[in-house]
């Protein structure tokens, strides 16, 4: 694979990214980021619902939980869940 400005897989442990979604769900208004102190659309809303729901579904959290279960180090294990293809 080309090494390349995106061929790192970029990606936030879901209990945080959740965290800040539920605080946005709850307040009805988003609580971060450029848009802060304005409403949520049902759209956006919806968004974070599916989030939410399927956090646990996230295929870079998969591979680090994976590598980690088979002994690598958490450094190994993140390298390995940033890369992008089968692994």
């Amino acid at each position: 694979m080309a090494k390349g400005k995106y061929s790192k897989r970029r990606w936030s442990v879901p209990s945080k990214r959740a965290k800040g979604y539920a605080e946005d769900r709850k307040a009805k208004v988003h609580t971060y980021g450029p848009k802060e102190g304005k409403e949520l659309t049902d759209y956006e809303a919806g968004i974070r619902s599916g989030y939410l729901q399927a956090q646990s579904d996230h295929a870079g959290m998969y591979k680090y939980k994976k590598a980690l279960s088979e002994g690598k180090s958490k450094q190994e294990a993140r390298e390995i869940s940033q890369t992008r293809g089968k692994k």
